[in-house]
Protein backbone atom coordinates (compact mmCIF):
# COMPACT_ATOMS: atom_id res chain seq x y z
CA UNK A 1 0.00 0.00 0.00
CA UNK A 2 1.54 3.32 -1.02
CA UNK A 3 1.52 6.34 1.33
CA UNK A 4 -0.93 8.81 1.63
CA UNK A 5 -0.70 12.43 1.85
CA UNK A 6 -1.38 14.23 4.92
CA UNK A 7 -5.00 15.91 5.55
CA UNK A 8 -5.01 19.81 5.91
CA UNK A 9 -5.61 19.32 10.08
CA UNK A 10 -2.13 17.49 10.14
CA UNK A 11 -0.67 20.09 8.11
CA UNK A 12 -2.13 22.78 10.10
CA UNK A 13 -1.01 20.99 13.23
CA UNK A 14 2.34 20.74 12.03
CA UNK A 15 2.06 24.99 11.54
CA UNK A 16 1.02 25.36 14.60
CA UNK A 17 3.64 23.54 15.81
CA UNK A 18 6.28 24.85 14.14
CA UNK A 19 4.84 28.95 14.84
CA UNK A 20 5.26 27.49 18.88
CA UNK A 21 8.18 29.47 19.58
CA UNK A 22 6.70 32.89 18.26
CA UNK A 23 3.80 31.73 20.20
CA UNK A 24 5.47 31.82 23.24
CA UNK A 25 7.67 35.13 22.64
CA UNK A 26 4.14 36.95 22.34
CA UNK A 27 3.25 38.68 25.23
CA UNK A 28 0.91 36.93 27.56
CA UNK A 29 -2.49 39.02 26.08
CA UNK A 30 -1.58 38.30 22.66
CA UNK A 31 -1.51 34.79 22.52
CA UNK A 32 -5.39 33.60 22.71
CA UNK A 33 -5.43 36.12 20.12
CA UNK A 34 -2.74 34.21 17.84
CA UNK A 35 -4.55 30.59 19.17
CA UNK A 36 -7.57 32.33 17.64
CA UNK A 37 -6.63 32.61 14.48
CA UNK A 38 -5.39 28.71 14.27
CA UNK A 39 -9.49 28.35 15.52
CA UNK A 40 -10.53 30.29 12.25
CA UNK A 41 -8.13 28.01 10.15
CA UNK A 42 -9.65 24.62 11.62
CA UNK A 43 -12.84 26.15 11.18
CA UNK A 44 -12.07 26.23 7.47
CA UNK A 45 -10.39 23.18 7.07
CA UNK A 46 -13.33 21.32 4.86
CA UNK A 47 -12.65 23.64 2.27
CA UNK A 48 -8.98 24.12 2.45
CA UNK A 49 -8.43 20.07 1.85
CA UNK A 50 -9.68 20.90 -1.05
CA UNK A 51 -7.40 23.03 -2.46
CA UNK A 52 -4.43 21.20 -2.08
CA UNK A 53 -2.12 24.54 -2.65
CA UNK A 54 1.19 24.82 -2.86
CA UNK A 55 1.81 27.31 -0.74
CA UNK A 56 0.74 25.76 2.68
CA UNK A 57 -0.05 29.25 4.41
CA UNK A 58 -2.54 29.85 1.93
CA UNK A 59 -5.33 28.40 2.89
CA UNK A 60 -4.32 29.20 6.36
CA UNK A 61 -4.53 33.15 5.69
CA UNK A 62 -7.57 33.22 3.67
CA UNK A 63 -9.53 31.31 6.34
CA UNK A 64 -7.90 33.82 8.57
CA UNK A 65 -9.16 36.48 6.41
CA UNK A 66 -12.42 34.89 6.35
CA UNK A 67 -13.09 34.88 9.45
CA UNK A 68 -12.24 38.38 10.14
CA UNK A 69 -14.56 39.70 7.58
CA UNK A 70 -17.42 37.95 8.91
CA UNK A 71 -16.04 39.56 12.23
CA UNK A 72 -16.13 42.74 10.72
CA UNK A 73 -19.55 42.31 9.12
CA UNK A 74 -20.95 41.17 12.36
CA UNK A 75 -19.99 44.40 14.16
CA UNK A 76 -20.96 47.05 11.28
CA UNK A 77 -24.27 45.16 11.51
CA UNK A 78 -24.37 45.68 15.53
CA UNK A 79 -23.09 49.47 14.95
CA UNK A 80 -25.95 50.11 12.57
CA UNK A 81 -28.72 48.44 14.92
CA UNK A 82 -27.20 50.72 17.38
CA UNK A 83 -27.27 53.78 16.08
CA UNK A 84 -30.89 53.17 14.49
CA UNK A 85 -32.10 52.52 18.17
CA UNK A 86 -29.87 55.57 19.27
CA UNK A 87 -32.19 57.71 16.81
CA UNK A 88 -35.33 56.18 17.13
CA UNK A 89 -34.95 57.56 20.59
CA UNK A 90 -34.11 61.34 19.56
Amino acid sequence: MGRTNPTFRDLLSRIEDEWGDFRRALRRRHQPVFDRLFTYAREHADAASHLNHPDRLAPVLMSVALEQEARIDELEERIETLEQQRDDRE
